[in-house]
């Protein structure tokens, strides 16, 4: 049996767990061993894990656990931590090019550890089993809607908090919107987080165009979507992705005034929205490509399901957890699969 160890996010305002005191208390149950360590941003009591029988520990205290413990989290580590010699379940974001992947996966060579990267943690056919999708979707749409709100005062959106679920986030897109109904067209819309995009603007009333794989099979270019305020990404930065707004459709007649970049790929070589260079923050929500007229923001929010962190907590641990019981067996499934991409590039 596997020994799970829950480590506190290291990334800023990153409120999000992987397991549950539910789950927690399944994989005791199934003779799994958990530790999972305290946090003071984790939207999820600590209370709930030691009430189910998980070891408490502090903070980071992962670094000088036993090597063959399975350190699970979410975002990326702190970059200036140590070699790594366990194996980690996270999101390491280390293969399409990204710029700080090849520091990560040095660290990895030289400890000997193993990443179990999240993104590639897919069934047998090639579709992850484990996502934040939904939320990503629901919440990039809504901080796009921010922005354009903020645009409308004649500003530009600043700091973006947490909400304690949906329905608050909601009660306040109302109120700020009013009358107003931008049009919006989302990209990848038959997906998860095209359906959670979809989702958030069908509940405010909102026009939206639906455009999924036929619509954009042509290639480019894409002349309609400048005709909306808002345009949802949500299709993953992979080859032969065509652009979809290209660097002189800044200038060009649009109605556009807001990209939310959910898929959030600004250092990929394969980016479709090639506007911009980096990913934004809660802090920071937008990069402010050309103050027009009119304006363009663009939203690339790269962890943004911590809006609403219980929620995606919760939905993600759910999704999560049959792979987590099957840990013992790390030798085959899922697991031997996502350790094959990591062999590749190590």
């Amino acid at each position: 049996m596997a020994h799970i160890w829950v480590r506190a996010e290291e990334r800023p305002m990153e409120q999000r767990v992987a397991l549950t005191p539910e789950g927690a208390a399944a994989l005791l149950n199934a003779g799994h061993q958990v530790t999972v360590e305290e946090s003071p941003s984790r939207a999820i009591s600590i209370d709930g894990y030691a009430q189910a029988g998980a070891s408490i520990k502090p903070a980071s205290s992962w670094v000088n656990a036993p090597k063959d413990v399975i350190v699970l989290g979410l975002k990326e580590l702190d970059p200036n931590g140590p070699d790594l010699r366990h194996r980690h379940i996270m999101f390491g974001h280390a293969y399409k090019g990204q710029p700080d992947g090849p520091a990560l996966l040095a660290r990895f060579r030289r400890g000997g550890g193993t990443l179990y990267d999240l993104e590639n943690l897919v069934d047998q056919n090639g579709r992850r089993v484990a996502a934040f999708g939904y939320w990503a979707g629901f919440a990039g749409a809504a901080v796009g809607l921010m922005a354009f709100d903020a645009q409308r005062r004649g500003e530009t959106l600043g700091p973006v908090e947490t909400y304690t679920g949906k329905e608050a986030l909601l009660e306040e897109l109302f109120g700020a919107l009013g009358a107003a109904k931008p049009r919006v067209i989302i990209i990848g819309a038959k997906g998860r987080v095209g359906s959670g995009a979809a989702d958030l603007c069908r509940a405010l009333g909102l026009p939206v165009t639906e455009w999924d794989m036929d619509e954009t099979a042509h290639g480019g270019p894409f002349p309609e979507i400048l005709e909306h305020e808002m345009f949802v990404n949500c299709i993953l930065a992979n080859p032969g992705v065509p652009v979809f707004v290209p660097i002189e459709a800044v200038n060009a007649n649009r109605a556009l005034r807001v990209i939310a970049d959910v898929s959030c790929d600004p250092g990929s070589d394969y980016n479709p929205v090639p506007v911009y260079d980096r990913s934004t923050t809660f802090n920071d929500p937008v990069v402010r490509v050309t103050a027009g007229p009119p304006p363009l923001d663009v939203m690339a929010i790269d962890n943004l399901p911590s809006m609403l962190p219980v929620e995606s907590s919760f939905d993600f641990a759910e999704q999560l957890l049959p792979y987590l019981l099957e840990l013992d067996s790390i030798g085959g499934g899922v697991w031997a699969q996502a350790e094959r991409v990591f062999r590749q590039y190590v």
